[in-house]
């Protein structure tokens, strides 16, 4: 019998669907880019419900035919190539044929079109790749494609989708993905009828200002380089952040002929530019922009088209460190010195009233500084009293068990309080133990401390408020603004008082008072990077990453002096954590100096 047949379009569009449509996102992202290649210079997107229940892109493009509007859905038909040939110069942001093929297979899709020539237009109607109705209709000139109720007819799909909040900052990702590198276009965001983005016509820079700075003082701009470089194999440009400027929060992106890209070799050279500039927990933030030859790049590598292959990569790597490198030097506030001028030194010309003094040296020619000043006795017998006191090794006061094999279970609370403590150069304690000396860091220590202790205040949502007494302004970019809203009830639960004054802005009347004499703005931006980067998918996930930033900000810093009785508290509560050599970072807290090490010293 017979095993091998081929599957129904339907059943293919899906498995396609899995591809190119992993999320409201990627559906938004495929449409968007449907409009630009239409040549619109306006496009509205609505989104109800994080784009489960509705996603809609409306543009004034070309627009399309009776005829083009049926065939449009059908895959692999596209009006972007028409042989192999044609992905070698490539130009359009689409070309697969794919993306609304494997959209009308997961969702419900309502389309009406009509061209400038036509009196007019379609509409289609298609429910999981079956077409309900076709039929003329009255529209404007360009397209209005409706997506509603995506993956209804995948359950699983459906299922595994994150939460809204989650799902929103994902769709508002693609879009700066795509809104970045077209600036002449007017594009709008509206989520749930409220209008998130509203983005004028006007060049790179006021497109970059509008989404994540205030377009009125330009002050996130200002913190920027500008980069251009023209080679015959590329062309660069865009802008860098200062190093003065830069934060644990980067916004970082790529762009080659007109299309948003991942590049970690690239990203590598950036940084490589940036060596030595910033401290090791920053990152520069840019927005560089690729224009080359499509001949001379392969984008048909990932359905989602972020991966891109150059021809010679090595080169270009080369030319855009040079580039970064260059903008940050012409813009650096370090004075430099010229070797090859002659007089670099500028005297001043004495006046009368303003003579320059020479500087003046008082030389003593009769000192030997193998003599004494007292005697004229070259290495006088100084031969201090009671020298044998220096070399006697003192009796210890303290016990050390010597049964303990691991020496990492040695600091127990109850040898903490009867051992010797020391505090070195203000950032470590040392304390002896039978293995040999330990050394602890105090602000990870204190840290780890503090970050269970927000943890249990979290589960428990119990914490003591400082109110502020003068009040602080936080402005934050639309997908931050859609985080803090997800993890405001846990903010709110361990002491920040927050109320919203304008869609784009909260006002911070109080922290929590474990954050003394601490800046409530930087805490909070920090706490936002650090749940965007490490964890917000879960809230377990983000209460973790809440409480450590709020360690980190509350614990005491290095170089703080600090009491025996302080030390010892430290250490006592560090030793009864479950795991306290490492901090949740992976940073060592405590590092052992055995006695075979301390003796090969001498």
């Amino acid at each position: 019998m017979d095993i091998i047949h081929l599957l129904p379009d339907s059943v293919a569009n899906q498995i396609a669907a899995g591809e190119v449509i992993q999320r409201p996102a990627s559906c938004l992202k495929e449409l968007v880019e449907n409009s630009l290649d239409a040549g619109a210079k306006r496009v509205q997107v609505i989104v109800r419900d994080a784009g489960r229940t509705l996603l809609q892109v409306i543009d004034d493009g070309c627009g399309m035919s009776e005829m083009d509007a049926r065939l449009a859905f059908e895959r692999h038909a596209t009006s972007k190539i028409r042989e192999a040939q044609d992905l070698f110069s490539l130009r359009t942001m689409g070309f697969r044929g794919e993306a609304l093929a494997s959209i009308c297979a997961v969702a419900q899709v309502e389309m009406t079109t009509r061209r400038a020539e036509d009196e007019t237009g379609t509409l289609i109607e298609i429910h999981g790749s079956d077409v309900v109705r076709q039929e003329v209709c009255s529209c404007p000139v360009g397209t209005n494609i409706k997506v509603s109720n995506l993956f209804f007819n995948v359950p699983v799909r459906r299922k595994f989708l994150k939460s809204d909040q989650t799902e929103l900052r994902n769709l508002l990702t693609e879009f700066y993905h795509i809104v970045l590198v077209y600036p002449k276009v007017t594009f709008t965001f509206v989520h749930n009828d409220e209008i998130l983005l509203e983005l004028t016509a006007g060049t790179e820079k006021q497109r970059i200002e509008a989404i994540f700075g205030n377009p009125k003082r330009n002050v996130y701009t200002s913190a920027f380089v500008e980069i251009n470089t023209e080679t015959e194999l590329v062309t660069i440009r865009g802008f860098v952040i200062k190093p003065e400027n830069a934060t644990r929060k980067a916004e970082q992106y790529f762009f080659v002929n007109g299309r948003f890209m991942k590049h970690p070799y690239f990203l590598k050279a950036v940084q490589t530019a940036y060596s030595g500039m910033l401290p090791s927990d920053f990152q520069p933030s840019f927005f560089i922009y690729f224009d080359i030859a499509p001949e001379a790049i392969d984008v048909n590598i990932h359905p989602t088209k972020t991966e891109i292959k150059f021809a010679d990569e090595q080169t270009i790597f080369q030319i855009l460190m040079a580039s970064v490198r260059e903008a940050l030097g012409k813009f650096t506030l370090a004075p430099t010195i010229d070797f090859d001028t002659q007089g670099a030194i500028d005297i001043p010309v004495p006046t009368d009233k303003n003579k320059v003094q020479k500087p003046q040296m008082s030389i003593d020619p009769n000192y030997n500084p193998f003599k004494s000043r007292n005697t004229n006795t070259i290495y006088p017998d100084k031969t201090p009293r009671n020298w044998e006191s220096l070399y006697t090794t003192p009796k210890p006061e303290y016990n050390l068990p010597t049964d303990i094999q691991d020496p990492w279970n040695l600091l127990q609370p109850e040898e903490v309080e009867s051992c010797p403590i020391w505090q070195y150069r203000g950032k470590y304690i040392l304390m002896p133990c039978s293995g040999g000396l330990a050394f602890i860091h105090q602000h990870r220590a204190h840290a780890a401390i503090m970050r269970e202790q927000f943890i249990e205040q979290l589960a428990a949502s119990q914490s003591a408020m400082q109110q502020l007494l003068f009040p602080e302004v936080l402005e934050l970019p639309q997908d931050d603004l859609v985080l803090l809203e997800q993890l405001l009830p846990d903010l709110r639960s361990i002491g920040f008082e927050l109320e919203q004054l304008t869609p784009n802005s909260y006002a911070i009347h109080g922290i929590p008072a474990q954050l003394t004499n601490q800046s409530a703005l930087p805490t909070l931006q920090h706490i936002l990077t650090q749940v965007r980067e490490h964890g917000s998918h879960s809230q377990v996930e983000w209460r973790e990453q809440i409480a450590q930033t709020l360690a980190e900000n509350a614990a005491i810093p290095s170089g703080k002096s600090l009491t025996e009785e302080e030390m010892r508290e430290i250490v006592t509560k560090l030793v009864q954590l479950p795991a306290y050599r490492r901090d949740a970072n992976g940073k060592i807290i405590v590092s052992l100096l055995t006695d075979e090490e301390i003796s090969k010293k001498f």
